[in-house]
């Protein structure tokens, strides 16, 4: 009889048991859920320009205090979208990272307004040993002759580099657009996001002489004016000064004077002793 009340209070602690723990576990789940919301985050890496589709995109759990604005909490709402920055997996998919809706996917897509996008030749030297990376700033340095009306035909002298274009955007190298890619690349082509003014300076500069790249700071924002370096700033002489053109031969005019008669004056004789002499005024 003891063993079998002793049974039945081992029976009735255990349902009790489980019953507090669901109970528990019920008020936890319900909690948690009013403290996390759904958010849209990158499935894989994706690389500005690329069309959205739900392989591209998964939602996570996140904190509801901490949700980033812009944040998607439905995926549909994503789907066709075009990526105007890169992102990483996990990262979320915000609204400022995205093109208008109803834009075209491609590198077209991410030109800003008022700009324009051009491609320049380049090699493992000029495009910095593959360190110019989509989403870097460079400088465009121009090498070439300048024009010197005083050394006509000889103007082995007159090289100069001279930078032309500053900060100016990486939008591509080759045909890669990624922006997250650490490891140089060494390409032939690079594409450059430049003004209306920006692409004219860059296309004459390409046609009249070499182009370098130089990679800049992100942040740095100064402009520095420079004059260039010629062959006689950089070993720190003095350029020849011109030989001045000679001068026209003059011709000298000569002149025949006829001669004036004397102006006529007052004269007188002096007496003195036996000499004489004519004063004359």
């Amino acid at each position: 009889m003891k063993n079998i009340r002793a049974l039945v209070m081992l029976l009735v602690a255990a349902v009790a048991g489980l019953g507090a723990v669901a109970m528990a576990s019920r008020w936890l789940v319900e909690r948690s859920s009013g403290m996390t919301a759904k958010v849209a985050v990158a499935a894989v890496d994706i690389n500005l320009g690329q069309r959205l589709n739900p392989e591209f995109i998964k939602m996570i759990d996140w904190p509801s205090g901490s949700v980033p604005p812009g944040a998607f909490t439905e995926a549909q709402k994503l789907d066709g979208r075009v990526m105007k920055n890169s992102v990483l997996r996990g990262e979320p998919i915000l609204d400022g990272k995205l093109t208008p809706v109803g834009t075209v996917g491609g590198l077209s897509a991410v030109i800003s307004e008022g700009r324009r996008a051009i491609t320049v030749r380049v090699n493992d030297v000029i495009g910095v040993a593959g360190f110019a990376l989509p989403g870097n700033y460079v400088d465009i340095i121009v090498s070439t002759q300048q024009e010197n009306a005083s050394s006509k035909g000889s103007n082995k002298d007159d090289s100069i580099s001279k930078i032309v274009l500053e900060k100016i955007l990486v939008l591509a190298v080759a045909q890669e657009v990624g922006r997250d890619e650490t490891k140089p690349k060494v390409v032939n082509a690079v594409t450059l996001e430049v003004t209306p003014d920006q692409a004219e300076k860059l296309d004459l500069a390409r046609s009249v002489g070499t182009l370098s790249l130089v990679l800049r700071n992100q942040v740095d924002t100064a402009t520095l004016a420079t004059d260039g370096a010629t062959k006689f700033t950089l070993l720190g002489t003095q350029a020849p000064v011109a030989a001045s053109a000679p001068s026209a031969p003059v011709h000298r005019v000569r002149t025949h004077y006829a001669a004036r008669p004397a102006a006529p004056r007052d004269c007188i004789g002096v007496l003195s002793g036996v000499m004489g002499s004519v004063e004359c005024f």
